[in-house]
Formats: C-alpha cells, structure tokens, sequence
C-alpha cells in the first residue's frame, strides 16, 4: 500500500527512513524530537546531529537511525508560524520535498512523518494536514515509495472545519433519513393487512359478512422465456472505464493506492472479484459520479448503503466529487472508520 495513516508513536515505527521534526541548532526539544532522541540513543544521535551543523527551515538532512527501527533519520525544520505571509506554507511544502529527496538518495522505499508544524510550532492543524496530504499525494502518484502519516492521538490531527462539518451533516442527514423510511415503511403494510378481508352485507344488517371469493388466475400461453442477457464482470467494466477516460493504467492505480501486482491480477483474470476496499477505490481513482460507481462496485458483489458510516462517508465523496484517495483516507480516519 503506498499511502497509510496511523495512530501511533513514530518510534514505534517500521520504515526505512523515520522523519523527525528538528531543532534548526544540533539540539534537541520537547515532544517528538525529545522522543526520537531517548528511542535512537541520545549521545549517539546528538553526536552525528552535531556533525550536520545548523539546518534552515524547510531543508532536512539524514543521520544513521541507531536504536530505532529504521535505515536513516531524516531531520527537518518545520516553519514557525508567524502570519501567514512569511512564506510558511511554502517552507512546510519543502519540508516534504527535502525529506522525500534525502529517502531517494539512500534508495529507502519506505518513510514515516510525524505531522509536520502541527504541535509547538503554531499551524493550524488542518492547514498543516492540508500540506501533508498534498505533497504525499504528489509523491506517490510519481514513485512507488510507501509512505506513512503517524499521529500520535487525534487532538494533533484535523481536517478542515468545512470539510468536517459537511460530511457530519451529510451522515447525520442520511442516518434521520434512514430511520424515517424504517419507521413508515410499517404503515402500508399494516394497511395491507387491513384490507386483505373483504366483507358483503346481504340486504340485512343480521346477515353475516362472507369473505369475497378469489378468482382464479389465467395465465397466457408462451413459446419460451427471454433470460436477461448475462451482464459484464467488474474485470470487463473496470478497463471499459479505464478506457474511456483516457488514463494509464499506472495512472489508475496509483490514484487507487492499490499494489501493481494486484491490478495486474484483475487485468489477468476476467472472472476475478476484488474486495470491497479495491473495488471502491477504483472507482474513486476513475472519478466517477455516485451512480456509475456503485454500478461498478455492485459488478463485484457490493453496495454503497445508507446504513453505515463508511458508506455514507464514500457517498459523499462520490456525490461531492472528493476523488483524491489521500484526502478520502483523511476523512475516514477523522471519523474511526478503516480506510482503503
């Protein structure tokens, strides 16, 4: 999988390179810096974070990874806040890009960031998510590095209010929608049940009702029965999309964040059902609208229902036209639910 998100401390983490978020002066501070420092071995890593020297705002420069699970440490300086006209969405940006440059360069195919700027350094923490995103996004549409985004707990990771707030009444609308459809759905039936008995009075109110009688049915004769014509597989729809829409297959499932070897296999195998992650997050990466995709994901066996959270979350994103599976996986995260 090339993107993931995950709740955990970054120390505890498995990647080639384990990012650290930097003091400029071969110091250390509080937070992830201080954790990074006791996991990796203080005197060791201050010893080779000595050797670099100062590094500015948005470059990064890499150490051994000692102690922790990991080939390198890649330490970058984060921009302070200060107004938001000191450049500081653009050195955050190149905090990213520095620190994807120094993976390449020691042939890592895997990194973990902590959520840059996002604690001491004051970005709001859905701008700092919103850069995070964007360079990842970037990244893994280009190259097959696996990337992970490790949050520590969830009061230092946010979407944007506008987005939260949109699909919280999204679900909430779609969840009283549910329940009302649930609630008067009994209603016709319990009519139905009223009038399945039919009564006839007979001049007299002393005659006792009789029950109509039902008449027996008559049924045509017919030479034969037309069965509905046997529809395409998933595998067959999928690349009959694919095509339309003028797009690489590289470029489909990258967009996915799916494996090459499990796309070549649905390439490979007409009858082949994919599961209901994949599924989906092909027809996200085909950015198609809410009807098409739920024809596709219903090709392999599934449906998009208003009854779970989940779904509701991948409705919106159809309806709203939110294809980007990074930001797609931000949203299911925000609201505990797994993601693609």
């Amino acid at each position: 999988m090339a993107f993931r998100i995950i709740r955990e401390n970054i120390v505890n983490v498995e990647a080639d390179a384990i990012v650290n978020t930097a003091n400029p002066k071969p110091v250390f501070g509080s937070g992830t810096d201080t954790a990074v420092y006791e996991a990796a071995g203080t005197e060791e890593l201050l010893k080779a974070r000595e050797a670099i020297g100062e590094i500015a705002e948005g470059e990064a420069a890499a150490t051994p990874a000692f102690g922790l699970h990991a080939k390198i440490i890649i330490h970058t300086v984060s921009p302070l806040w200060i107004d938001g006209s000191h450049q500081e969405i653009e050195l955050l940006h190149r905090c990213y890009q520095s620190c994807f440059a120094i993976a390449e360069q020691n042939e890592c195919r895997s990194i973990a960031f902590p959520l840059l700027a996002s604690g001491s350094n004051g970005f709001d923490k859905s701008t700092a998510l919103e850069v995070a995103l964007n360079e990842i996004q970037n990244y893994t549409m280009r190259h097959d590095m696996d990337v992970l985004l490790v949050v520590f707990d969830k009061t230092s990771y946010a979407l944007s209010a506008n987005i939260f707030q949109d699909v919280t009444s999204y679900i909430e609308e779609h969840q009283v929608r549910e329940a009302q459809d649930m609630e008067y759905a009994a209603y016709p039936r319990e009519r139905r049940r009223k009038g399945k008995a039919q009564f006839f009075s007979i001049g007299s109110s002393n005659v006792l009702p009789t029950f109509a009688r039902k008449e027996e049915p008559v049924y045509e004769e017919c030479d034969a029965i037309a069965l509905p014509e046997k529809e395409d597989t998933f595998q067959a729809r999928l690349f009959e999309l694919i095509d339309a829409s003028g797009k690489t297959d590289p470029e489909i499932y990258k967009r996915a964040n799916i494996d090459r070897k499990l796309f070549a296999k649905i390439r490979k195998d007409e009858n082949y059902k994919p599961s209901r992650k994949t599924a989906v997050a092909l027809a996200l990466a085909l950015h198609l609208p809410l009807a098409e995709a739920q024809d596709l994901i219903g090709r392999a066996g599934f449906a998009l229902s208003s009854s779970t959270q989940a779904d509701l979350i991948f409705r919106y994103c159809f309806e709203n036209h939110v294809y980007d599976i990074t930001q797609v996986n931000s949203i299911l995260f925000q609201f505990d639910q797994e993601m693609l």
